[in-house]
């Protein structure tokens, strides 16, 4: 079976079910990426650049859907080579949203398409107006509205569609959302499991002092220091603790930048802001940038507590493998994490903008690790029982097989 995989930043959602297919010999796998890719794969047989960006004074409702269009053209151009040197793939696998994957239909009429939906935007009771205290005016529900357009086109000429959580799914428009599977891309439980030699301990440099589990350590982790994953409240909450508790460390793993969501007006980042907001020990607060899967995983096996907080919005596929590696986890009581967490069971959930009770939760955590070590135990089991690699990728397989021979409109 021929399969392209097609995503800006490919592999993204796609690694773990592109590196469990390549051991199969039946399967021809190629993938299309942005030429500005920077992760690097043998499947890149193809890649695609934007020839210009969207037109300066075009309506402001179109940017994002122009955007797409010349996204979609340029894909659409550089698989044309493609196609002619490798045929049409059985099925190509698509990351829905940015528009690459805009005009497959008409470039390879007899290929099934599965397109991965991440987000469908809305313009009411969802991720946008979650920050403001008042709903958005009819300008702004019209530009937001017209940033599903590149969406819908997907929606439409899908052959069938697939999103990671039930969250995420009940956000696509309701008459699509039985033909959109949800399926999770699984974690790897075996490589996010807790410590288990007990004789050489974890340790995580962090500049330079090494960190233990002996020590009284939370977490954050994020692609960007932002609003959406509730930086500022994170932020303002270890400014006190830090007050209270004169031996804990903060360990903040991400960028500073805005990945998700509006930048701030004054032209600050946000981690700027708060660290001239709010007072800090420096010597225990640790920014650690961008790191490696090994650090983060470690990070989880020894911090005390690990804080995610979200705006209703997609879910992190960190906040999943803390879980599995058995770390406390302490979140916003925010519908993404309602689907995977029930408070005093397998984590605690505070409400998201209510610093002080995270501050409250978070020293309670601190002052009796141990009554909270069953919340752990179960943490870990959600996501193996649930979300294990081992059981989700055959059923992606057999997804991935059923759209491509046709049958999955049957099932």
């Amino acid at each position: 079976m021929h399969i392209l995989f097609v995503h800006n930043n490919f592999p993204g959602q796609y690694q773990r079910i592109s590196k469990y297919l390549s051991q199969f010999p039946e399967f021809k796998l190629h993938a299309a990426t942005l030429s500005t890719n920077q992760q690097k794969s043998p499947l890149v047989r193809a890649t695609y650049k934007p020839h210009r960006e969207a037109t300066g004074k075009i309506h402001p409702a179109l940017v994002a859907t122009e955007r797409a269009v010349i996204m979609g053209q340029a894909a659409y151009g550089s698989l044309l080579g493609y196609k002619k040197k490798n045929g049409s793939p059985d099925i190509i696998l698509s990351h829905s949203g940015w528009g690459a994957n805009m005009f497959f239909k008409d470039l390879f009429p007899t290929s099934k398409l599965l397109t991965y939906f991440e987000w469908y935007y809305q313009c009411h009771n969802s991720d946008g107006e979650f920050f403001m205290d008042k709903p958005y005016d009819a300008n702004a529900e019209l530009r937001l509205r017209m940033k599903n357009t590149p969406i819908l086109h997907d929606l439409a000429a899908m052959d069938w569609g697939q999103s990671p959580t039930k969250f995420q799914h009940s956000k696509l428009p309701g008459v699509f959302q039985s033909r959109v599977s949800v399926l999770h891309d699984g974690v790897d439980v075996d490589y996010f499991s807790p410590e288990e030699n007990a004789s050489s301990p974890t340790k995580v440099k962090v500049g330079d002092i090494e960190l233990l589990v002996e020590d009284e350590i939370i977490t954050y982790v994020a692609r960007g220091m932002e609003e959406y994953r509730g930086f500022p409240q994170f932020m303002e909450a270890v400014s006190e603790l830090q007050k209270q508790r004169p031996t804990l460390h903060v360990v903040i793993l991400g960028e500073d930048r805005v990945a998700y969501g509006a930048l701030r007006k004054d032209g600050k980042t946000f981690k700027k802001w708060a660290l001239e907001q709010f007072d800090f020990d420096h010597s225990r607060l640790h920014f650690m940038g961008l790191q490696g899967l090994k650090v983060f995983r470690d990070l989880m096996r020894i911090t005390s507590a690990h804080i995610y907080l979200t705006a209703p919005f997609v879910l992190s596929w960190s906040l999943m493998e803390a879980m599995s590696t058995g770390a406390l986890i302490i979140a916003s009581d925010t519908d993404p994490l309602k689907e995977m967490i029930t408070h005093g069971e397998n984590g605690l959930l505070v409400p998201f903008f209510d610093v002080d009770k995270l501050v409250t939760q978070i020293n309670r955590a601190l002052n009796d690790k141990s009554e909270y070590r069953s919340c752990c135990v179960k943490a870990r089991a959600t996501i193996t029982n649930t979300y294990s690699t081992s059981d989700l990728l055959p059923q992606y397989r057999q997804l991935i097989e059923n759209v491509a021979n046709g049958q999955q409109f049957r099932g």
